[in-house]
């Protein structure tokens, strides 16, 4: 499910991804991934503020928009003088929230290879970026990776000492990622087993790539509905390059096309499979989306070519539905 309506449409135009780009590539080099989330996180919050959605302040951790009809008793006359806005003010109970960020690490994930960000990396600079965001809300946040079983989940806590724990677990998953093993992937167990392990009612939040057999489809959305079963709120980011995984744009020439899960290979050369190929391929994808949307599971195409800020709002506007 996208976002709709002209102002995030508008919203949409305001970064500028090559510059988040030239940034994280320069932060990338000392491996320091907190450090890249606040960068990513406060050039999210400036952009923000020249945005239609000026009402995410930097204070919204503190308050949210008054809704016409609500008591005026809690009204931060202040903020209304600073912004000629209306916000009334958050408690703790309001500003609780547990997210769980489900990171799918598989080979193929690893696509691009030799590229400067690949869908793991653009997953988990994402996740690092979200986990600062969420501090700042002081929710309570934590973090599940998975290839064909749980390699980690954590529970959500809010702590700093928590929140350096998952940066680390992260920056490690990253370093030492053998590219030359071939992990599979396990998408649906997974989806089932991080139900179970998440006790209690959380935002999940899932960065995965969803190439799976298309015949295990019903399936994987059955282990969808298992997190809504269990009152979970569910954001799928379908992490892709879509340059060449979906509009197959590749030089014409011969290509041996090696499967990063299995080692299998096909030599092709594209232009023979370029029409069908994109079609099935986004039809496949297409039916996905429409059925999250039957499930009433936000699904977001995430393109690692556009940067983190659509990954951002999209839980910012999920966050304020959940309030």
């Amino acid at each position: 499910m996208h976002c709709q309506g002209d102002q995030n449409r508008d919203y949409f135009t305001i970064f500028n991804p090559m510059s988040q780009k030239i940034e994280r590539d320069k932060l990338a080099l000392f491996g320091n991934l907190e450090i890249l989330a606040k960068q990513v996180v406060e050039g999210f919050i400036t952009g923000l503020h020249k945005s239609p959605f000026h009402g995410f302040s930097v204070e919204f951790a503190e308050h949210r928009l008054y809704n016409k009809g609500e008591s005026t008793r809690h009204i931060d006359w202040k903020l209304y003088a600073r912004t000629g806005k209306l916000f009334t003010k958050k408690y703790e109970e309001e500003t609780n929230l547990r997210c769980q960020i489900v990171i799918d690490c598989s080979s193929s994930m690893l696509y691009p290879v030799d590229a400067i960000e690949n869908k793991l990396q653009f997953s988990v600079y994402a996740a690092a970026s979200l986990i600062e965001l969420l501090k700042k809300q002081r929710d309570a946040v934590g973090l599940s990776l998975f290839t064909d079983k749980i390699e980690l989940h954590t529970a959500t806590k809010s702590s700093m000492r928590h929140h350096r724990y998952l940066y680390s677990e992260l920056e490690k998953h990253l370093n030492q990622f053998n590219k030359s093993e071939h992990k599979a992937t396990s998408t649906i167990q997974s989806l089932h087993d991080i139900a179970e392990l998440s006790h209690q009612r959380s935002l999940i939040i899932v960065f995965s790539d969803l190439l799976d057999n298309p015949e295990h489809q019903d399936e994987f959305f059955q282990a969808l509905q298992h997190l809504k079963h269990n009152k979970h709120e569910v954001i799928v980011f379908h992490t892709m390059d879509k340059k060449s995984e979906l509009d197959f744009e590749l030089e014409n020439r011969p290509y041996n096309l090696i499967d990063m899960e299995t080692g299998d290979s096909i030599k092709l050369q594209p232009n023979q499979f370029k029409e069908e190929y994109s079609k099935s391929i986004q039809s496949y994808f297409k039916n996905i989306e429409m059925k999250c949307a039957d499930y009433h599971i936000d699904f977001m195409p995430a393109d690692i070519a556009k940067g983190y800020n659509d990954v951002l709002l999209r839980y910012l506007l999920k966050r304020q539905r959940l309030h």
